[in-house]
């Protein structure tokens, strides 16, 4: 007698959550901008302000290899960042 229960042949397939979490990077493949992001908080003392543009590339890494749903990084905070990383090829210097 077999005790396994079959609901009807349905398989359940899980299914991430839209926010709040994402996968683990078990490739690695943003150990590095992870690491420069986790030094930075390191020698800052763990003040997270002085480190954002480690972040903002920290997180376009995930994004980048889906590892996290894509953004525009404004919505994620770093607007400042992203209008100011968009200026400067425009400032050339008369030399």
């Amino acid at each position: 007698m077999s005790t396994a229960m079959n609901f009807g042949g349905k398989s359940f397939s899980p299914q991430p959550p839209e926010r709040g979490s994402f996968p683990l990077d078990h490739l690695g493949e943003c150990k590095e901008f992870k690491e420069i992001f986790m030094s930075c908080l390191k020698e800052s003392k763990f003040d997270s302000s002085l480190c954002r543009e480690q972040s903002m590339d920290y997180l376009k890494c995930r994004m980048d290899r889906q590892l996290m749903t894509k953004e525009p990084l404004q919505k994620l905070g770093f607007k400042d960042l992203v209008d100011d990383k968009s200026a400067e090829p425009h400032q050339q210097t008369d030399t």
